[in-house]
């Protein structure tokens, strides 16, 4: 059995609906709603939620460990919630929220408005860090990723938009000639 998909993922104090192969789960933050594999199966025993699957052929493998790997997202989801961090690096580069949007400075001759979807969460703590917050894992990844694309750190200075735990590394520039 697959590592990740034989552990159930315990759903105590959640409300949690199946329906052939639509998973709802309903917490303290919201509710999600994710469509699955319909080869696998799905059952609520005792405070846990087990995924199991028909047969061992290799895509049945990995579609549990996935599957039981989304179910999981869900739950933290719902209790915790998802947070991603934005540094903003460079001379004249900055974010300032107005009302639900944003507004990216980023060396362009143009500001940038970017507003995300109504299930996101955006924070601006300094001008130079974004925090984006929500329930849905993937969304929240989209997002960041988005906003991390109007300008991506350049390996010369590091200038740019890049995620707080992440390392630019910087390349040499040329070097003088002879």
């Amino acid at each position: 059995m697959s590592r990740i998909g034989k552990k159930p993922v315990d759903i105590k104090g959640l409300k949690v609906s199946l329906t052939e192969n639509k998973v709802k789960i309903k917490g303290k933050l919201g509710e999600l709603e994710k469509v699955l594999h319909p080869n696998n199966s799905y059952k609520v025993v005792d405070d846990e939620l087990i995924v199991t699957r028909p047969n061992e052929s290799k895509e049945s493998k990995s579609l549990h460990g996935l599957s039981r790997a989304l179910i999981d997202n869900m739950v933290i989801g719902v209790t915790e919630g998802f947070t991603k961090t934005l540094d903003i690096v460079g001379v004249g580069y900055k974010a300032e929220l107005k009302g639900k949007s944003i507004l990216l400075n980023l060396g362009y001759s143009h500001p940038i408005y970017f507003m995300p979807p109504e299930e996101i969460t955006l924070e601006c703590a300094t001008p130079t860090q974004i925090k984006i917050t929500g329930i849905d894992k993937e969304l929240v990844g989209l997002v960041a990723a988005k906003i991390r694309s109007f300008r991506k750190p350049e390996p010369y200075k590091g200038k740019g938009i890049k995620y707080s735990n992440e390392v630019i590394v910087k390349k040499a520039g040329k070097t003088a000639g002879k």
